[in-house]
C-alpha cells in the first residue's frame, strides 16, 4: 500500500511537469527570449519570479526550460533501455559467440568513465538537446544490458519458457508474448531512474556551461545566473531556486515512480 500512494504521487508530480512544460507557450505569460523589461526586477504580480540580468522574464523561462529538460530526459532514457534491451536480450537468449561479442562491447563501456567521457564528448560536439541527448544515452546503457541479459539467462531456463519453445513456437513469438512481459516491471523500473539521470546530467553540462546557450533548459538559467553573480545579490533568491527546485522536485518524483516500481519488480523477479 506504501508503495502505491508513493508511486502515485510521483506520477501525480511528473504529469503536472509534463503538462506545464508541454502548454509552456499558453502559460508563460510573455516570451522567455524577449528582453523588452527592466533588469533585475522582483518578483510581482506582473512578473512572478521577476526578471534576470537582460530583462527576460524568469518565470516563462522556467517553463520553457522544463520542455528541453523533460525532452533530453526522457530521449535519453528511451535511447539508454532501448539499446541495452536490445544487447541484454540478444546476448542472454542466443548465447554462444554473440553472447561473448556483445558482453565484450558491453565490458568495454562500462570502463568508461561517464562523467568525463560526456563532458569531453559535450565540448566537442554543437550543443543541443538531441546530440546531448545521444551522448547520454550512449554511454550509459551497459548497466542495463548487463541487468537484462542475466534475467533472460534466468528466463529462459524457466520450464513454461522450454515447453512453449518444445511445442515450436519460434524465437519472435517467445520472446514479444513472454519474455518482454517478464521484463517490463523491470524496465520501467530502469527507464524512471535513467530518467531522472538524464535530467541531472543535463542540468549539470548546462552548469558547466556545455549545454546550449540558446535553447532555454533548467540548467541554463543556473549557469547563466552563476555567472551573473546572482548569488552575491538578492537575485538568487528568485533567480536560482526555483529551476533548482524544479530539478529536486523532479527528481524526487521519479525517485518515488521508481521505489514504487521496484516492488513490483522484486515481487515478478520472486
Amino acid at each position: 500500500m506504501i508503495h502505491k500512494k508513493t508511486a502515485a504521487a510521483g506520477w501525480i508530480i511528473l504529469i503536472c511537469m509534463i503538462a506545464a512544460a508541454v502548454l509552456a507557450p499558453w502559460l508563460a505569460p510573455y516570451n522567455p527570449y524577449s528582453d523588452m523589461f527592466a533588469t533585475y526586477l522582483k518578483p510581482s504580480p506582473e512578473h512572478l519570479l521577476g526578471t534576470n540580468d537582460i530583462g527576460q522574464d524568469i518565470f516563462s523561462e522556467l517553463l520553457y526550460g522544463a520542455r528541453t529538460s523533460l525532452e533530453i530526459g526522457f530521449l535519453s532514457a528511451f535511447l539508454s533501455i532501448g539499446i541495452g534491451s536490445m544487447i541484454g536480450i540478444i546476448s542472454g537468449w542466443y548465447g554462444g559467440n554473440i553472447d561473448r561479442f556483445l558482453m565484450k562491447i558491453t565490458a568495454f563501456f562500462m570502463t568508461i568513465p561517464f562523467l568525463p567521457t560526456v563532458i569531453i564528448l559535450s565540448a566537442f560536439t554543437r550543443p543541443t538537446p538531441c546530440t546531448t541527448s545521444i551522448i547520454l544515452g550512449i554511454m550509459s546503457w551497459s548497466g542495463t544490458a548487463r541487468i537484462v541479459r542475466s534475467q533472460i539467462l534466468n528466463l529462459k531456463s524457466k520450464e513454461y519458457i522450454q515447453t512453449i519453445k518444445a511445442m515450436g513456437a519460434s524465437n519472435f513469438y517467445i520472446l514479444t508474448r513472454h519474455i518482454l512481459k517478464e521484463l517490463l516491471p523491470f524496465l520501467m523500473y530502469r527507464s524512471s531512474a535513467r530518467v531522472r539521470s538524464g535530467i541531472l546530467s543535463e542540468s549539470s553540462l548546462s552548469f558547466l556551461g556545455l549545454g546550449s546557450t540558446v535553447v532555454k533548459s533548467w540548467g541554463t538559467i543556473i549557469y547563466y545566473a552563476q555567472a551573473k553573480n546572482a548569488l552575491l545579490t538578492n537575485a538568487w533568491i528568485w533567480w536560482i531556486l526555483p529551476p533548482g527546485f524544479c530539478i529536486i522536485l523532479i527528481s524526487c518524483s521519479l525517485t518515488m515512480i521508481t521505489y514504487g516500481a521496484e516492488s513490483k519488480t522484486d515481487r515478478r523477479l520472486e
